[in-house]
């Protein structure tokens, strides 16, 4: 049965400049995804998280309000900086999204594409439906949109490539790849909140029995994992300080010939990050640069 409870919605409107900071900041802060809107005739970009239970408002104003202050300080314009904190319709939430999301083609090979949506996909392409939820990730963030371009990129039809998905938020990323053919598909999350609405996710595509979902750590990970959990394609969406301190954990599990996707970085941070990868004997191979965020793709030298 659907719940009726109203949702709370914290949301801070600033600049387009300032859009993926803010973003990123109000994630970590409340330690759940965010959504954004960018409204065309006023310039202003919302950017909001949605919880079940009622925050403490004096407390995140504050805490918002001083990371806001930090971001400035930084160098970005963040706009009007308004933070508000409001009680919402999970009917008037829900109905809101359908005016902002559509489908996302990956060439003629993945289609992404809320349920709601009458596009039909081309012929042989893989198609993952996605709505958005309380645990976000439906491939408009310029992250989860270069690690998706990869899994289309890498895959070699006819052949048995093996996917890890870390850090896996709604878990796009695991149920495109058994979509696409990967097998076998695994994926973790800290958030457990995420695990669950990723296997629903992966439900709801009937793609579940192909691919496994389960609560994790990449901090508590052996570090050198059985040779039979090597994978062909990696992808780490996660902030750039956990992937310095956790590199080995993560490269360790990588194949010779593998593609290792980093993403959900800073731009201003990723040189730090390339070098210590670099240090373990990976090369890029690619790279995007969108707004504030920057993705590499690296393999073996």
């Amino acid at each position: 049965m659907r719940s009726t409870k109203p949702l709370w919605r914290v949301s801070v409107a600033t600049s387009l400049d300032a859009e993926d900071a803010v973003a990123e900041m109000l994630s970590e802060l409340l330690d759940t995804t965010t959504a954004s809107y960018f409204n065309l005739e006023t310039g202003v970009c919302t950017i909001s998280i949605f919880r079940d239970q009622k925050p403490d408002s004096r407390k995140i104003r504050a805490k918002i309000a001083a990371s806001l202050r930090r971001i400035r300080d930084c160098g970005l314009k963040i706009g009007a900086g308004n933070i508000e904190i409001a009680k919402v319709k999970r009917e008037d939430w829900a109905e809101s999204w359908k005016r902002h999301f559509h489908p996302l083609e990956f060439g003629n090979t993945l289609l992404i594409k809320p349920s709601w949506s009458k596009k039909r996909p081309r012929k042989n392409q893989a198609v993952v439906i996605l709505d958005p939820g309380l645990s976000f990730g439906t491939g408009q963030h310029p992250t989860t949109s270069f690690c998706l371009n990869e899994l289309v990129h890498n895959r070699q039809s006819g052949t048995r490539q093996s996917f890890l998905d870390i850090g896996t938020g709604s878990g796009i990323l695991a149920i495109a790849a058994a979509k696409l053919g990967y097998q076998p598909v695994r994926a973790f999350d800290f958030d457990p909140e995420s695990v669950r609405v990723a296997r629903q996710n992966a439900r709801k595509n009937r793609i579940d029995a192909k691919l496994k979902m389960t609560r994790g750590d990449v901090t508590k990970l052996p570090l050198k994992p059985a040779q039979r959990f090597e994978y062909d394609l990696i992808c780490a969406n996660l902030i750039s300080n956990l992937l310095i301190a956790e590199k080995r954990r993560i490269v360790n599990r990588l194949k010779q010939g593998g593609t290792l996707v980093l993403a959900g970085i800073l731009a201003v941070e990723f040189g730090e990050v390339q070098g210590a990868f670099e240090k373990l004997g990976l090369k890029l191979t690619a790279k995007r640069v969108e707004n504030e965020w920057c993705s590499g793709a690296f393999c073996f030298a």
